[in-house]
């Protein structure tokens, strides 16, 4: 793999969802590779989201979602800034995202993130130079492929 890559939250609740087992796969899949690689980057927004919803669904009990956020740290989780958010309300009103969308795509940005991992955007579309991958379109083994 060629580039870091920013994970949305929605990877890391599919990777815990039971009720979608080939997502969840998926999912997983892409998280090892990521992990592995050390290549993976998220935003501290991507930690919060990810706490909130893994109790919010109950996916997971309250300590163990704890557990999945720190071990997330080493992902070197960006926190929003100024910075961030002017970046976002930018992008927001060029491309048309949500604000949410928007503060993903500014933290990625902030990381030096060549991808997005995500399944909230237009698999291929590129964004401030920033590539969005669906984890349910593509491998991991194909980014940094001139086929990306």
């Amino acid at each position: 793999m060629t580039g870091s890559c920013f994970v949305d939250t929605n990877v890391f609740l599919y990777a815990h969802d039971a009720a979608e087992p080939e997502n969840a796969l998926r999912a997983q899949a892409w998280l090892a590779e990521l992990g592995d690689s050390g290549s993976g980057r998220i935003s501290y927004q991507v930690v919060q989201e990810l706490y909130a919803n893994l109790i919010r669904k109950r996916l997971v009990p309250p300590e163990t979602a704890q557990r999945l956020c720190r071990a997330l740290m080493g992902w070197q989780p960006v926190a929003a800034d100024a910075e961030i958010l002017e970046s976002a309300w930018a992008i927001g009103d060029r491309y048309g995202l949500s604000f949410w969308d928007a503060m993903i795509v500014a933290a990625a940005l902030r990381q030096g993130c060549r991808y997005l991992l995500t399944e909230n955007l237009q698999h291929g579309q590129v964004i401030e130079g920033v590539r969005v991958v669906s984890p349910f379109e593509a491998e991991p083994r194909a980014l940094g492929g001139d086929g990306f």
